[in-house]
C-alpha cells in the first residue's frame, strides 16, 4: 500500500493511525499541500479531488480519509475500528463526523487561506475564527461522549474510528490554542490514545516530511 500524505494533514493523520492500529505496513508518499504540490503534477494527476490522504492499494486509488478507514476495516477486519453492532457503528460513526464533517470542513487549510487572501482577515481574525468552531465542536462532541456507557476511550475499551479522528483534531487544537477546558471524557480519551504505540507514531513529529 501506499499513502499520499502531508504530515500536517489532520485526515490524513486519521488514516495513518488506522493503519497503525491494524498492522498494515505503507509506503510514505509526501504531498506538500502547504506548498501547493497537490494541485498540479503527478499527483493531481492521479488524485482527483486533489486532496490527501490518497490510498493506493491492489491496483485502486481511495480517497477521502472516513471511506478509507472504513475500507481498511473491511479489508482488514481485525482488530475492528467499528463495532459489530449496528447500534455501535452508528454511534461511532456520529463521533466520527462530528470532527470530520462539523469541525474540520470549515477549518482546513484552504478554508483558512480563503479567509485571509480572499476576505482579507489577519491573523488574530483567522485564529478566533478557528478557535471558535473548534470550541463549538469539541463542547458537542463532549455532550455526545456524556451520553455514552464509560470507556477508556471514545466508545468502549478499544480503539475506534472515533479515536483516529479525535486524535488529530487535538493536535490542531492544541497547534492553535484553542480552549480544550471542560471537556473531561474527551481529554481522558486522547490521553488514553496517546498512550498507544499507534497513535506515537502516527503523530506529525514522528513522519519524514515533518517540519518544526
Amino acid at each position: 500500500m501506499k499513502l499520499y500524505n502531508y504530515f500536517r494533514s489532520s485526515a490524513s493523520f486519521r488514516v495513518r493511525i488506522a493503519l497503525n492500529l491494524k498492522g498494515l505496513p505503507f509506503d510514505y508518499i509526501p504531498v506538500h499541500i502547504a506548498r501547493g504540490e497537490h494541485l498540479a503534477g503527478s499527483f493531481a494527476a492521479i488524485s482527483a479531488d486533489m486532496l490527501v490522504p490518497l490510498l493506493e492499494d491492489e491496483d485502486e486509488r481511495f480517497s477521502q480519509s472516513m471511506a478509507i478507514i472504513e475500507y481498511l476495516d473491511e479489508t482488514n477486519p481485525e482488530p475492528p475500528l467499528l463495532p459489530h453492532d449496528p447500534v455501535g457503528r452508528a454511534k461511532v460513526r456520529a463521533l466520527s463526523e462530528s470532527i470530520a464533517c462539523e469541525i474540520h470542513p470549515v477549518n482546513n487549510l484552504r478554508v483558512l487561506k480563503y479567509l485571509v487572501r480572499e476576505l482579507k482577515l489577519d491573523d488574530a481574525a483567522k485564529n478566533a475564527w478557528y478557535r471558535h468552531w473548534v470550541r463549538e465542536g469539541m463542547l458537542a462532541f463532549e455532550r455526545q461522549l456524556n451520553q455514552l456507557p464509560a470507556g477508556i476511550y471514545c466508545y468502549g475499551n478499544t480503539p475506534t474510528m472515533a479515536d483516529c479522528c479525535l486524535v488529530p483534531q487535538i493536535f490542531n487544537a492544541q497547534r492553535f490554542d484553542c480552549d480544550l477546558s471542560d471537556l473531561p471524557r474527551t481529554m481522558a480519551a486522547f490521553e488514553a490514545c496517546m498512550q498507544l504505540d499507534a497513535f506515537r507514531r502516527a503523530q506529525p513529529s514522528s513522519c519524514p516530511d515533518a517540519e518544526a
